[in-house]
């Protein structure tokens, strides 16, 4: 890479001091910028832009989508084929998904889309190490020599992951059936004191009715990750996000951070959207067939005025070795909120069984005696 490219890299996600001229970093949970020499503090210029809302069709037909981008200087992952954003200067370092030893000699420049907004890091490293290690303490069943194996944070990151979320006025047609409840006496025969007597009881059935219909409602901020180097359950559940707060799109925020690339397009992050809002639109199908119970036969959703953002989410990441295998984590950088792979203690999900047995069969004893 020649000078004039690599500081064109760099531009994008590193800021001189302007007291010492040393690289600056984002402080979490601040507007200012960080010089780790002489401890000066460069405020991050305040952004008064509407957070804009994309066309989906205009960009995927090309009408804009060669607009927004940004250079980046990426390293790919040989293990789990992550890329994500190498910090300048840096002689080696390690994946943040999976802790392999990244080949920093194999990083390269790269446009890639420019994100419109962002949550900038609320939480400090330290914070967030915290939180980790409360999360530690209340898992069931972890081996005990756990919390001595994870005192190590050499490789724990902060890493912004890209997300789209998508706004769209949908219309379902439906066809469905109504499930009614009624009651009808049933006649039976049962021994009681050596005697066969015979009763009756109250049998529930239901009626089906076929019903049709149609849905509208309008979806906001559908939120999709488009990452596919964590497990995507782990990162959803670090949700809610509170996107309120979004802020326009400042490179500031990304200094001393990771930045994942998109692995994810535009239109399949569209179409792992529409499974989220197919969910919602068969609750508010079954509340519109009413009754009892409900059957959806068919449905037919039509999406119209779709928006999307492209935005960029903080958390941070880290792989820990127990016994010889790895595990990730992850913690949300705004709430503290902490999702991850865990080992478990066969040894005391063991006792705790033959515990359960042996109050059942104690309780048992006596209920005999």
């Amino acid at each position: 890479m020649d000078e004039q490219k690599e500081a064109a890299a760099n531009n994008v996600i590193t800021f001189g001091c302007t007291d010492c001229g040393a690289d600056l970093k984002y402080e979490p949970g601040t507007t200012s910028l960080t010089c780790e020499y002489c401890g000066a503090k460069n405020d991050i210029p305040a952004v008064d832009d509407d957070i804009e809302e994309l066309d989906y069709e205009a960009f995927l037909n090309k009408e804009t989508a060669t607009a927004d981008e940004m250079t980046i200087n990426l390293v790919k992952c040989h293990v789990c084929a992550a890329e994500s954003s190498l910090e300048p200067h840096v002689t080696s370092a390690n994946c943040p998904y999976c802790d392999s030893s990244l080949v920093v000699e194999d990083a390269h420049e790269e446009s890639v889309l420019k994100p419109k907004s962002l949550l900038p890091f609320k939480l400090k490293k330290d914070e967030a190490i915290a939180q980790f290690r409360k999360w530690i303490k209340k898992l069931w069943f972890a081996p005990n020599d756990l919390k001595k194996a994870v005192l190590s944070f050499d490789h724990f990151k902060g890493l912004y992951i890209p997300y789209w979320t998508y706004d769209s006025a949908t219309h379902t047609n439906y066809t469905g059936q109504r499930g009614t409840y009624y009651y009808v006496t049933e006649s039976y025969t049962t021994t009681e004191n050596g005697k066969t007597v015979r009763k009756t009881r109250q049998v529930r059935k239901t009626r089906w009715s076929f019903t049709a219909g149609s849905i509208n409602h309008f979806f906001d901020d559908v939120l999709v990750p488009a990452s596919n180097s964590l497990p995507r359950k782990q990162v959803e559940a670090l949700e809610p996000w509170d996107l309120k707060n979004l802020e326009p799109f400042t490179p500031q925020y990304l200094s001393g951070f990771i930045t994942e690339k998109y692995q994810v397009n535009l239109k399949a992050g569209f179409d792992r959207a529409c499974n989220i809002m197919q969910s919602r639109i068969d609750t508010l199908i079954r509340q519109d067939i009413g009754g009892d119970e409900q059957r959806i036969l068919t449905k037919k959703t039509q999406y119209d005025d779709i928006k999307f953002k492209h935005l960029l989410l903080p958390a941070y990441v880290s792989a820990y070795n127990f016994k010889g295998k790895l595990y990730r984590f992850m913690v949300n950088a705004r709430t503290g909120e902490v999702q991850g792979e865990r080992p478990y203690s066969w040894i005391k999900i063991t006792l705790a069984i033959l515990i359960v047995l042996g109050i059942i069969a104690a309780f048992y004893f006596f209920a005999k005696s």
